[in-house]
């Protein structure tokens, strides 16, 4: 498990962040700018620690309809999935994109044939200027853009076909309607099932329904939700021993104490083991 470091100003203080937090796993620390002297004073720091680097983010729209914008989006998706090779994180993740003018936002065209020829077409792309051996490039899953169910993501693997092509789990994500809300637990145990020699990292936080008219949802921090953490935790123990659960989107460090408490309590009950 791991999470974002506040605070730190070298690797030192980065591994210490980290160990004071009981996170064995971490964000990336740099960025592709960074001196290579630097990246690997990291890279070292964490090897030396046993600090697994989990994912290299990006955070663009690379089927983006401003032609600049996307070649622009598509240079940073490969400067970063090669920041991922030289760092050995398990993966490099971002967002299929959207078709609209906000780069996670929905758009009509977003679950479309086409737009889902373009994702194929753009990862392709990203993943063949680069050549990983190490570490794999991969798509979050989204409620309202590809990938959007364990279905499409393995459509999207089958259609890329490529061996560095993988898979991130955000479940919460995937809980776009009460059907998927009440029922989260079978949806996990699905995509598990389907994807999971494919599952390079994971995202921890929740979700809330609220009694609202129409279907209001909310993201909130893990155990204040419905998401079946049991399910969660269950399933991804039967993965690689390896594979990291991030906690994300929180907004102080107390919030994400309280987070990983939640979860390593979840953890101690359904017997899965988390270092």
């Amino acid at each position: 498990m791991g999470g974002p470091a506040f605070k730190h100003s070298d690797p030192a203080s980065w591994v210490s962040y980290l160990r004071s937090r009981g996170y064995s796993a971490a964000f990336c620390p740099v960025g592709s700018g960074s001196d290579r002297s630097t990246v690997r004073a990291y890279v070292e720091a964490a090897e030396e620690s046993g600090i697994l680097i989990a994912e290299v983010g990006v955070w663009n729209n690379p089927i983006s309809p401003d032609r600049d914008a996307r070649i622009a989006a598509i240079r940073r998706c490969q400067e970063q999935l090669a920041l991922a090779e030289d760092v050995g994180a398990r993966c490099c993740v971002n967002i299929s994109g959207s078709r609209g003018g906000k780069w996670d936002g929905p758009h009509p065209d977003n679950l479309s044939k086409s737009t889902f020829d373009l994702v194929v077409e753009t990862v392709q792309e990203i993943i063949d200027a680069v050549k990983p051996v190490k570490t794999c490039y991969t798509l979050e899953t989204m409620p309202w853009t590809y990938p959007d169910s364990a279905d499409s993501y393995l459509e999207l693997i089958k259609a890329v076909n490529r061996k560095e092509f993988a898979v991130h789990f955000d479940p919460v994500n995937l809980v776009c309607s009460p059907r998927r809300y009440y029922y989260n637990g079978g949806l996990i145990r699905d995509f598990c099932s389907k994807l999971g020699p494919y599952i390079k990292s994971c995202h921890a936080k929740d979700v809330r329904m609220r009694e609202d008219l129409l279907v209001h949802l909310e993201e909130t921090r893990p155990g204040l939700g419905g998401l079946d953490y049991g399910v969660y935790l269950e399933e991804l123990g039967k993965l690689d021993p390896d594979t990291p659960l991030m906690i994300e989107h929180l907004e102080s460090e107390e919030e994400y104490s309280m987070a990983a408490s939640y979860i390593r309590s979840v953890a101690e009950k359904a017997r899965v083991r988390i270092r």
